[in-house]
């Protein structure tokens, strides 16, 4: 994420070098998206199959390679510096679903939704304190290539740590204790059973259970609670996707949809706001980054509040997990919907703006445990392959969006207002698809 987010500020004192317009910098900025468009599927359903170990390590590698090439392909033409941002695209592709998948594998279901939230916060967390320090950096006599140095060779640092310490699956972990990993273990096998089947329940009491051979055996996890030297993560592994059972599914479209029409605005956001700063409120150029760091500050302390809120709902106040998801995914939309609209409207002050956009951003947040965790409570067993089939779908908006943006502006003579209205429109879109399609109960087992 940082890699990615890093460019909205490096593409400011960029633009004042190679004197680009909206358009070209709309360009550069969508360029990645067409390279994280291929790794989405493919890597979910590589790390569902061989765990993500392997996956996020190549990953990591490929991703902090193109960084470190940015400021060279730049300086030889645009052309170079678009293929540039397409493979960094490849590489950060694969990583949102293979994090899923290890949530898989890793935590129980009372603490998935605690999970996706940290995971989601985490990524903005390193955007809010990658974005003041893209800005020094820019800022600094060393440049604007200063920026993807740096950052470049910290993904290297943290490739080769993931690589020797990071484990796909907890039985393979050296350091995890017989009683949490029994924990675990128990706590997955339990998530179906009668007891819990009703805090799960969504409308509909009809669960898909993939068998082998056509034989009519529920594939259950109760295998997992064998003695730790007579098991191996590869048992979970997954040998054939039902992809046709997967995509008949309602509730699998309802995160797609869902993903597809968040992900506007949401990527819109990363990769402009810094340019809206500084063009619609004359933000000093050396302090968009901490204005932009800001709303993402409060993103990650109230996602993760958000998180521990859903799970508690769910869990201990046996409150219906659809109707919890659906009730933060309303206060998440209203939230940095109404903010967009009022930050054009109402704000006349860059500091009017900045606190709109915080409060809008803190009421976001609570959209992450929604869309983003359905797949657990649906399909546990696809997570990180459903999660790339939505990430997908979210690819699409961001391709054209954020080019469209660019476009949008030149012809309008800078009408911010045309922006966020149409991202306001499309998260309330994103709503109405998970509230009317989505599930609450695994349907595919």
């Amino acid at each position: 994420m940082k890699d990615r987010s890093i460019m909205a500020i490096a593409i400011v004192y960029m633009t004042k070098e190679f004197n680009w317009d909206h358009s070209t910098q709309g360009l550069v900025s969508s360029s990645f998206y067409f390279g994280y468009l291929t790794t989405q599927i493919i890597g979910g359903a590589c790390t569902d199959k061989f765990g993500g170990r392997r996956v996020l390590s190549i990953a990591g590698v490929t991703w902090s390679i193109f960084t470190l090439l940015t400021p060279i392909s730049a300086r030889i033409n645009l052309y170079f510096l678009i293929l540039c941002r397409i493979c960094l695209g490849i590489g950060e592709g694969a990583t949102f679903p293979c994090a899923q998948s290890i949530i898989s594998r890793w935590f129980p279901p009372e603490e998935r939704s605690r999970a996706v939230s940290i995971l989601c916060v985490s990524n903005l967390f390193g955007m809010v304190i990658a974005m003041p320090i893209a800005n020094i950096l820019g800022s600094s006599q060393f440049g604007w290539d200063s920026i993807f140095l740096v950052f470049g060779i910290v993904g290297f640092i943290w490739s080769v740590i993931w690589h020797f310490y990071g484990r796909s699956d907890p039985r393979d972990y050296f350091g995890i204790s017989k009683e949490e990993l029994d924990w675990i273990l128990e706590s997955k096998s339990s998530v179906c059973s009668d007891d819990n089947f009703d805090n799960y329940q969504s409308g509909s009491r009809e669960r898909i259970t993939i068998t082998d051979d056509n034989r009519d055996v529920l594939q259950s996890e109760s295998d997992a609670l064998l003695p730790k030297d007579q098991q191996s993560s590869r048992s979970n592994n997954i040998d054939k996707i039902p992809w046709k059972l997967i995509l008949s599914r309602r509730e699998v479209w309802a995160i797609m949809l869902g993903q597809f029409f968040n992900s506007w605005g949401f990527f819109i956001l990363i990769s402009w706001l810094p340019i809206f700063y500084y063009e619609y409120f004359h933000v000093d150029i050396n302090l968009i980054g901490y204005y932009t760091a800001l709303p993402y500050f409060t993103y990650v302390v109230m996602g993760s509040i958000a998180g521990y809120m859903c799970d508690y709902a769910i869990n201990k106040l046996k409150i219906y997990v659809l109707t919890v998801r659906k009730s933060f995914n309303l206060i998440g939309t209203l939230g940095i919907s109404i903010s967009l609209l009022f930050v054009t409207y109402l704000a006349k002050t860059s500091l009017e703006g900045l606190s709109i956009i915080t409060i809008g951003f803190a009421l976001y947040s609570f959209q992450i445990s929604t869309v983003n965790a359905s797949q657990f409570d649906i399909a546990p067993k696809y997570a990180g392959l459903i999660y790339g089939l939505g990430n997908t779908c979210a690819i699409f908006p961001a391709l054209f969006g954020v080019a469209l943006t660019g476009w949008v502006l030149e012809i309008t003579n800078n009408d911010w207002s045309i922006i966020w209205c149409m991202c306001s429109l499309f998260y309330i879109f994103g709503f109405a698809s998970f509230f009317f399609l989505g599930g609450g109960e695994v349907v595919i087992d």
